[in-house]
């Protein structure tokens, strides 16, 4: 891949959001390919994955902190373009639904964290059973409330639908608008 030559303020970021089972992951892979460039994989998957326990409010933290470390040391060598497989959004709605609150400093750091475009992943995939999954039946729900939380923070979104072929052809196209 080649190196982001331009100060990194020219680095465009796209955010992957949504609910669970929407395909998130792979339009990430698909479009950091297709850009060739960096992606940054849901940080959270791997930490629970590590876990003998189920997963607490304060390892939301360490997962935020992980996200972050990761998105922040793959933003330099990205090409241009930084793909993210999910942000602090994703931990705010978690922390919020799962404990009825959210950590301060992670709300500081989404106002603070800049992102060019959100995708938000619609519900129209068949959901596919992941042992970290927890709410296949609450898919509109999260939908609605990810949409919510973009408005409320003027977030540039798009809503990604369809088939997977039909996701990254859209999602190609808004990125490419921002160039």
């Amino acid at each position: 891949m080649e190196k982001n030559t331009g100060p990194i303020s020219d680095l465009k970021k796209i955010a992957i959001v949504g609910p669970e089972s929407t395909g998130k992951s792979t339009l990430a892979m698909m479009l950091a390919d297709h850009y060739n460039t960096n992606w940054v994989r849901e940080y959270a998957r791997e930490y629970i994955d590590n876990l003998l326990i189920p997963y607490q409010q304060e390892d939301l933290n360490r997962i935020a902190k992980g996200q972050i470390a990761a998105e922040d040391r793959l933003a330099r060598p990205a090409n241009k373009l930084l793909i993210c497989d999910t942000n602090l959004i994703v931990i705010k709605i978690w922390s919020e639904y799962k404990y009825g609150s959210c950590e301060n400093w992670i709300l500081e750091e989404i106002c603070r964290r800049k992102y060019d475009l959100h995708l938000l992943t619609y519900i129209d995939m068949p959901w596919e059973n992941d042992p970290q999954r927890e709410h296949p039946d609450k898919r509109k729900y999260f939908f609605n409330i990810y949409r919510q939380e973009l408005e409320a923070r003027k977030f540039k979104y798009k809503v990604v639908r369809g088939s997977i072929k039909e996701r990254f052809e859209f999602s190609v196209s808004e990125i490419n608008a921002l160039f």
